[in-house]
């Protein structure tokens, strides 16, 4: 047997072997036409051409793999191995579909558990690949590479001094990862100048440290980097420390909180619903649609606002994506918070990690998600309620989106509702300007002054809870909210709603 035909008859059970047994039948059926596809078909329904004629398709592409892999194999200027052929179609296969779907062998499922878990060694980059590059979409909190300077949008050329642009997502992370202590040289694009940088690193085990919070007069501040496996559990012990915090003064309490989901590229679906949850008393969370209708799933709130009602003012920008759209997306469906920043990067799919024996596993996209008004932000993103820029040169022709990405998965149901303009901001809404004065400081991550954006929630936060000024609560901001529906519990298996591999 060549090796065409041992793929071929290896494909088709490898089909049958990951099938459940009521699908036996079916596979049956089409292995029945793979190897008589030369013998005539006696007259049928339309129905039974068609799938006559979909396996007969089949076959003939899986002949054509087969053909393929045949001559690479025996004609190629170097031997080699079957392995690096068959791993070489696996990626295309799946890393084809969609920018988010990957086969990973059993050392990449390892370095992705480490990514979620919170720790691993590298640069902390959050990159994604975009049409043979690798584009930067946010650099994490007190890493060698937001020290470095490296900025969301960057398109890293080359590592060492040698060009990345051959090599795949998976193999550019890899050489950026290393022993803790070593350099590395990263040669930098930068599309808002067009001007190369060089920039020398020194790789570390990345601790992330995914909530930070802090205290500004009685306004409480919280960020989130990153959705992993603790990140509700540890917000929640922040929001106690500030509120303990502001008790500590006779008669003072929090005024209200300013969630920060600026560059967070979400992390895993349960704890986006959990966060959620903790804001939203009842009423729609998210939903999820897939292929197959009995996997539709959708989450309410249960009942409780660690707040009791205190406004929210959420900060997102282009680098605020997958997870983290979901809890802006449910605020703001509610009225229970206003967004405030950039319009966020439109990640609305949905991945699952589908584990292949001991051979690693897909990160297969499987299901789109919905906001509680019924919305799909796949590849629009949520407009924030105030638009707020970084800086006076900001120029949204280099502001990168899902939308920016090749093969894309789209909206494909127009009746879909759109996005309407919020109608309920308080007065004081009015008074935020879009752009920083003329002689800004620029952006010092250790000095909250010269952060624009922050500055800007917190003085409308200030304006909005002033001495006669109606209070906007929880209340006031959510009249038209969706209506509640029987809770469902997060799913038990992996879901990831993730933008971007970590080195």
């Amino acid at each position: 047997m060549n090796f065409r035909a041992g793929l071929l008859l290896g494909l088709a059970c490898s089909t049958i072997g990951l099938t459940s047994a009521s699908s036996l039948a079916g596979y049956h059926g089409f292995l029945s036409a793979a190897f008589a596809a030369d013998t005539p078909a006696p007259a049928t329904t339309d129905a039974k051409s068609t799938t006559d004629s979909n396996n007969a398709e089949t076959v003939r592409m899986l002949t054509l793999l087969g053909t393929v892999m045949d001559i690479a194999h025996s004609e190629y200027v170097d031997p080699l191995p079957n392995k690096k052929l068959i791993r070489n179609a696996l990626d295309g296969m799946i890393s084809n579909l969609d920018p988010h779907s990957s086969y990973m062998d059993a050392q990449q499922l390892k370095d992705m558990q480490d990514e979620m878990a919170g720790q691993f060694g590298g640069l902390g980059l959050q990159v994604q690949g975009d049409g043979g590059h690798v584009r930067v979409v946010s650099p994490i909190d007190g890493t060698p590479a937001a020290r470095a300077g490296i900025e969301t949008g960057d398109v890293i050329t080359m590592v060492d001094h040698k060009s990345i642009a051959d090599l795949t997502l998976d193999q550019a992370v890899r050489k950026m990862r290393g022993k803790p202590g070593t350099a590395i040289t990263l040669t930098i694009l930068r599309p808002k100048t067009g001007k190369l940088q060089t920039l020398t690193l020194t790789r570390e085990i990345i601790h992330v440290q995914i909530v930070r919070s802090a205290l500004y007069g009685r306004t409480g501040y919280i960020r989130l980097t990153e959705f992993d496996d603790t990140i509700e559990r540890e917000m929640h012990k922040a929001y106690d420390k500030l509120v303990q915090s502001v008790a500590k003064t006779p008669g003072k309490t929090l005024n209200g909180l300013v969630i920060d989901l600026r560059s967070d590229p979400g992390g895993k679906l349960d704890q986006a619903i959990a966060v959620s949850r903790d804001f939203i008393e009842k009423g729609e969370i998210v939903s999820i649609r897939g292929r197959h209708p009995e996997g539709n799933q959708h989450w309410d709130g249960v009942g409780k606002d660690i707040t009791h009602g205190l406004p929210i003012i959420v900060l997102t920008n282009a680098g605020s994506a997958s997870a983290s759209e979901i809890v802006a997306g449910a605020l703001k469906d509610h009225r229970r918070a206003i967004i405030m920043g950039g319009r966020t990067f439109g990640k609305g799919s949905v991945q699952t990690i589908i584990p292949i024996a001991d051979q690693g596993a897909l990160r297969l996209t499987t299901a789109r998600y919905y906001t509680p008004s019924g919305r799909s932000i796949q590849g629009l993103g949520i407009t924030p309620d105030i638009a707020v820029q970084e800086s006076r040169d900001d120029d949204n022709a280099f502001v990168y989106h899902e939308a920016d990405l090749a093969h894309i998965i789209t909206n494909t149901n127009t009746n879909l509702p759109k996005e309407a303009p919020r109608t309920d901001l308080p007065a004081a809404a009015k008074t935020i300007e879009r752009l920083p004065p003329v002689k800004w400081p620029n952006f010092d991550p250790s000095k909250p002054e010269t952060d624009y954006q922050l500055q800007q929630a917190l003085h409308l936060m200030v304006a909005m809870t002033s001495p006669g000024t109606p209070r906007t609560t929880s209340a006031t901001m959510a009249r038209n909210a969706p209506p509640s529906s029987p809770a469902q519990q997060p799913p038990q298996h992996l879901h990831l709603l993730k933008q971007g591999n970590n080195p």
